[in-house]
């Protein structure tokens, strides 16, 4: 079953750009070949310079934790931690059925 994700994440203050930046080429570089990800958008939040919100399509939420318990899925993300304030706080949310 189709699963969207959205993402919260907060940069340390004054490096959300540098955040987006990473997060933009590990997608354009790296989505085309995650197993079960249908794309994503990236979104700033109003009001709070430091927030990036990102709203990303699954085909499954089994294929989605299988990337995330992918140990090369940790290395890619690693530097995109060190540009964040806090953990990211994920929701995963599907149609009705």
């Amino acid at each position: 079953m189709p699963i969207r994700v959205i993402v919260e994440l907060q940069a340390k203050p004054g490096r959300r750009d540098e955040l987006r930046s990473l997060i933009e080429g590990i997608v354009a570089t790296q989505g085309p070949s995650m197993p079960g990800y249908l794309g994503g958008e990236l979104y700033e939040v109003l009001g709070d310079p430091d927030t990036l919100v990102e709203i990303a399509d699954w085909e499954s939420a089994e294929a989605r934790d299988a990337l995330m318990q992918n140990p090369a899925a940790a290395e890619l993300m690693a530097p995109m931690l060190e540009l964040m304030a806090a953990p990211f706080r994920a929701t995963v949310v599907s149609r009705p059925t």
